[in-house]
């Protein structure tokens, strides 16, 4: 575990990291379908703090191995044991999601023990995985125990969540500074001693999770169209539906693919806390959009009181932080392109339009419609023009540097 070379040629996932995702997979599609069920029984303040929670401890766990793999992936024993009690902590996370969204909708003592748990293991296997870096690679040794000490002090802190049992409010407020200070700990390690990431290592890493999650948004339109066979047959409300659910997924597809993260965190090794951080509310987003596509087919089924513009809002929202997010992402790693802000208003134009127009009285599917059409627009846009723009911000790039 002397540090693997961030130049190395042809680095991709290995097998054991693509199996690790798996267990992600799982747990994200349950806060994702959990907080579907949260808006569906009309409690969306509960069920978007109960997402925001499990959606930070899925995915900081997540991006938290994915770094330390990326510059210590020894595939030794040692490494594989680790990341199976990684997997494991992973799996009681999904276990606690449903009781922490529970006792947020009674609102009484909140139930973060199990979820709490599961990120606490996972955690511990990560100390392990330094302590054995800090054994073998001394240019680094301190950069190491900084991320064991200091990681292994915010879990007596989680720890101490465990065993507090008190109500939603007081148990957030104490969980916040922990938040804090698990995002603060890279920042405080990466100062002494650069870990040696593979920059497009992590751009393949960041983007498998962003496929996996919109696994969810395919299962979403699945739920949807299903609904609407079930309840009408096949029929013009049918094919829309189908298209709406799976253009907008593609689309979302094709915009996250549209920023060549490998080669500007190759040139631009500094940003990576930026880029690392910024993906955690674009995995909530993708994430979200799973929920609201599930929203629309418990509506579309009739199993719920909520009305279609709360449906389409479920879906709308997320879909404008999704564009906003990866226009923010695109920015921040190469430069400000004033075309990308642009199509990103025009997105959010459009999805809230569709919402308004659901409120007058225009129909869910057609609703959808126009929900799917507003990433569609900036894909369009960058097929005509928008990739000779990022061809410049790239040529820029690698000439400055």
């Amino acid at each position: 575990m002397s540090g693997r070379d961030p130049e190395e040629i042809h680095r991709v996932s290995s097998p054991l990291e693509l199996f690790f995702d798996l267990t992600f997979a799982i747990a994200i599609g349950t806060a994702s379908s959990q907080f579907a069920h949260a808006i569906i029984t009309e409690h969306v303040w509960a069920g978007l703090i109960g997402f925001a929670f499990s959606m930070f401890a899925i995915t900081w766990a997540w991006i938290n191995f994915s770094w330390f793999a990326s510059a210590y992936d020894t595939d030794d024993w040692g490494f594989r044991v680790l990341t199976m009690v990684q997997m494991v902590g992973v799996l009681v996370v999904a276990m606690g999601v449903e009781p922490l969204f529970a006792s947020l909708i009674r609102g009484q003592e909140l139930d973060d023990t199990v979820i709490v748990l599961g990120y606490v293991v996972m955690r511990v296997a990560t100390i392990a995985q330094w302590l054995r870096a800090a054994k073998a690679d001394s240019v680094r040794r301190k950069t190491a125990l900084i991320y064991a000490k200091y990681l292994a002090l915010v879990q007596l802190g989680w720890v101490a969540v465990i065993f507090l049992h008190t109500n939603p409010a007081i148990n957030l407020l104490i969980a916040l500074p922990l938040f804090a200070l698990e995002m603060l700990v890279p920042w405080l390690a990466e100062r002494r001693a650069a870990t040696p990431w593979h920059p497009h290592h992590i751009a393949e890493r960041y983007s498998l999770l962003a496929i996996i999650t919109l696994g969810e948004c395919l299962l979403g339109s699945v739920e949807s169209l299903r609904a609407v066979v079930a309840e009408t047959g096949w029929s013009l409300e049918t094919a829309l539906v189908g298209l709406a659910g799976t253009g907008l997924t593609f689309a979302l597809w094709w915009l996250y693919f549209i920023v060549p993260a490998g080669d500007a965190l190759h040139a631009r090794r500094n940003r990576a806390f930026g880029f690392g951080y910024l993906h955690i509310l674009l995995f909530a987003a993708i994430a979200g959009v799973g929920a609201g596509l599930h929203v629309v087919a418990q509506y579309m089924e009739g199993s719920t009181a909520i009305g279609p513009v709360t449906a389409l809002a479920s879906v709308a929202i997320p879909v404008a932080l999704f564009a906003v997010m990866i226009t923010v992402i695109f920015g921040y790693l190469l430069a400000f392109d004033p075309l990308h802000a642009w199509l990103t208003a025009a997105a959010v134009v459009i999805l809230a339009g569709a919402v308004v127009l659901t409120i007058f009285g225009l129909p869910l599917p057609v609703g959808l419609i126009m929900v799917m059409i507003a990433p569609a627009v900036s894909v369009v846009a960058d097929e005509i023009v928008g990739h000779r723009h990022r061809a410049q911000a790239l040529a820029a790039l690698r000439t400055s540097h």
